[in-house]
């Protein structure tokens, strides 16, 4: 009895031990835990974001271009990313992304513990069922990216990724939480978050986006290069309809919309990487870029830092009409593409030399060299080291290359020496239009096509501007000597001498009413140089130059009576400004292309507004605008009227070079100064004949096509007002009918 109570007090002492072990055990389990998670915390183990990382994760944002009627121009960037809110996210990608990556996202805090036990009994029997990440995790590592870690650094970075996911799941709510993970995941192609990737896939909107489309892209998530539907359609099209089984096995769509999707192939066609290339006015946003720099060096954060247009998502609000900045790139692709440059290339068929005119073979190689060293292949070479040699012997090599066409891209084999004089045959053209009163360029065509021709004719390409000089001048004798649109001079060869005692005497192409009195109406109306060059004689060329300086000209202009006639090289930019004082009752005002700045969060960092100045009175303003609506009426422009019915009230002036190397013209109404420039690349690259060579011919057509499309959209309604006259005592004689006008096309 006594051995069995003996054996019974030994058992229960056993038991007492065990028990208290046990929970020793336990409790110092627990507490092993939870100093583990306090070090996690504390960041024994590594750094963790702080509170104010979670409430404003880091990443790159692209800066965003915007047109003044709210379209997206385009971005600069590392990464091609941009946020959006829960709001602007399409349904459908909302239950693809859940159906798909994370079924019970509503119901955990930032750890699916089911999932999670799911992945522990997988790795210990080998059959894996799934990962136990959720979204909130995956967002967490997208923030907060792992770098290279070895297996125990991994397993902590897991447990903090853990903490720091519930962390994300008290400061958010699950609405913001798709958000951002939409916001920070990659989807390939150069596209960072759905905002990118919508628009690089199927030029949309996330909210647009229909249930193939939001499938397609959640599926791309999982490798963006295996599934891509361009590189890999067939295994995009497998993961994309997983997706849509996921979706119907959850609940998202029934059984029969399934299968019904899952037959809809897959379109890519509008598929274009979002780089300086695409989009709509890739010349103005390089300009921009480049200026934008230069905001970025004198402007500072907070911090103290500078801001960067590649990683801060500025927005930038732009004066550009995204509707004019289309037609303005159509009006150019057509008259350049569709009339003439076939007209150049029959021009030039079969003549030597083509496509110069009167250079030596000397001045030609020189050309081709040119060229040759600003060209990228070029730069590259020589940074990587290659001798002139090396170089000379790259650029006749038979490459394979992609070349311009104004029909079709062209695939072919070719030196890249014979592509330079390739490019050589394609004819340059440039536009700009700007509202009179307000400074706001609303269009700008730097080129025929950034991808191939790079250098900017709006901007950065001063070339002479022949006629359309003169009404500067006629500006000057009216404002200075009391001329009148209906004042007549003798038609007769002036001469007029020079500094150094010579004498200056311009050649006329002209040859209509010589010897009589004419007006100064008809003679600008006829591009006459005789009758610049006589006024020219009364005033004087530094006159004339203060008067353009005043006019927003900054080019350099040499003091010689030819700048009558145009001798001078100025920009197409600094032109339209300068016309554009006409129409804005004689002040000048500056061309402006941005109205304001924003940080990524919406606060305005500045407001711009143009430089005004004076340049001339209203009523030469108004006297001159008269004078150059006699151009359009019965003058070098009249065919706007004839061919291109445009009858409303119009002002300009044609403008050709010497040998017909530069083609302008400059039209004004009370609402747009438009300018348009056509020409070679270089001088000696032009037109035979004034037939074709004309500004008339060259660069009219393109104003003309452009303010057609203008005034045929209903959304912008434009209107066909004429040019409000002066209110104070204003008496000026427009109508010099007691002269025989003649009608005269071409010009000089």
């Amino acid at each position: 009895m006594e051995r069995e109570q003996n054996k019974k007090k030994k058992k229960t002492g056993l038991s007492k031990k065990f028990f208290i072990r046990f929970w020793s055990f336990f409790a110092v389990f627990l507490l092993c835990i939870v100093l583990f998670f306090v070090c996690i915390e504390l960041e024994v183990f590594g750094d963790m974001p702080s509170f104010e990382e979670l409430e404003n994760p880091k990443s790159m944002l692209a800066s965003e271009v915007y047109s003044a009627d709210g379209k997206l121009l385009g971005k600069y960037y590392f990464e091609n990313r941009s946020n959006v809110h829960y709001s602007e996210l399409s349904p459908h990608l909302v239950s693809a992304l859940v159906a798909t990556e994370d079924v019970r996202f509503y119901e955990h805090s930032g750890v699916d513990m089911r999932a999670l036990g799911r992945a522990v009994k997988g790795m210990a029997t080998g059959d894996k069922k799934g990962g136990a990440s959720t979204v909130t995790q995956q967002l967490v590592k997208n923030l907060f990216p792992r770098g290279k870690l070895n297996k125990a650094q991994l397993m902590i970075r897991k447990i903090q990724e853990w903490v720091t996911a519930v962390k994300v799941e008290r400061s958010y709510t699950k609405e913001e939480i798709i958000a951002m993970y939409f916001n920070t995941m990659d989807f390939g192609s150069q596209s960072f978050g759905i905002k990118s990737a919508a628009r690089t896939f199927f030029q949309k909107e996330p909210i647009d986006l229909n249930m193939e489309e939001s499938a397609l892209l959640v599926g791309v998530l999982n490798a963006p290069t295996r599934y891509s539907p361009v590189q890999n359609p067939d295994r995009a099209l497998q993961r994309r309809n997983l997706v849509l089984s996921q979706m119907k096995k959850y609940g998202y769509i029934t059984g029969h919309v399934c299968d019904s999707v899952q037959q809809i192939p897959i379109d890519v066609s509008s598929y274009t990487i979002q780089d300086q290339n695409a989009g709509l006015a890739p010349y103005f946003r390089e300009y921009l870029r480049l200026e934008l720099k230069k905001w970025c060096d004198n402007h500072t954060k907070a911090d103290g830092t500078n801001y960067n247009i590649y990683k801060d998502g500025l927005k930038i609000y732009t004066t550009i009409d995204s509707r004019m900045q289309r037609y303005a790139e159509e009006a150019v692709r057509e008259w350049l593409g569709g009339e003439l440059q076939p007209t150049f290339f029959e021009h030039w068929k079969d003549v030597k030399n083509a496509p110069f005119s009167n250079i030596t073979d000397a001045e030609r190689n020189t050309l081709y060299e040119r060229s040759q060293r600003n060209s990228d292949r070029y730069r590259s070479m020589k940074e990587e080291g290659y001798t002139e040699q090396q170089i000379d012997s790259a650029f006749n090599a038979p490459v394979r290359m992609r070349v311009f066409s104004w029909n079709n891209l062209i695939d072919t084999t070719m030196s890249p020496m014979d592509s330079i004089k390739y490019y050589y045959w394609f004819l340059r053209s440039g536009l700009m239009a700007m509202e009179p009163n307000t400074g706001y360029v609303k269009a700008y065509v730097g080129g025929p096509d950034y991808r191939y021709f790079k250098y900017d004719q709006v901007k950065y390409s001063a070339r002479q501007v022949g006629s359309t000089f003169k009404p500067f001048v006629y500006t000057m004798a009216m404002q200075e000597k009391g001329y009148t649109p209906c004042s007549e001079i003798p038609k007769i060869q002036p001469s007029i001498e020079l500094y150094d005692g010579s004498f200056w005497a311009p050649a006329n192409s002209n040859k209509d009413r010589i010897g009589e009195m004419v007006t100064l109406k008809w003679a600008l109306a006829n591009s006459d140089n005789w009758i610049s060059a006589h006024l020219m004689k009364e005033i004087s060329p530094q006159s004339v130059i203060a008067l353009v300086r005043k006019m927003g000209v900054t080019s350099p202009i040499d003091p010689v009576p030819s700048i009558c006639l145009g001798s001078a090289d100025i920009t197409l930019c600094e032109m339209v400004g300068a016309f554009n004082t006409y129409p804005s009752q004689g002040v000048y005002v500056e061309p402006i292309f941005v109205k304001r700045i924003e940080d990524k969060y919406g606060n305005v960092l500045e407001n711009f507004t143009p430089n005004q100045t004076q340049a001339m009175n209203e009523e030469t303003a108004y006297t001159m605008l008269r004078t150059m609506q006699g151009v359009v009426e019965s003058g070098t422009s009249v065919r706007l009227q004839y061919r291109y019915n445009l009858r409303n009230p119009i002002a300009g002036k044609t403008g050709t070079t010497q040998k017909q190397s530069d083609g302008w013209f400059i039209g004004m109404t009370p609402y747009l100064t438009t300018g348009v420039w056509t020409g070679g690349e270089y001088r000696s690259i032009h037109f035979r004949s004034i037939t074709y060579g004309q500004g008339a011919h060259m660069a009219l057509p393109i104003w003309a096509l452009f303010m057609q499309k203008v005034y045929a959209d209903p959304t912008i309604n434009m209107p066909k007002d004429d040019f409000p006259k002066p209110t104070s005592g204003f008496d000026v004689n427009f109508d010099c009918s007691k002269v025989n006008l003649n009608l005269i096309i071409e010009e000089f």
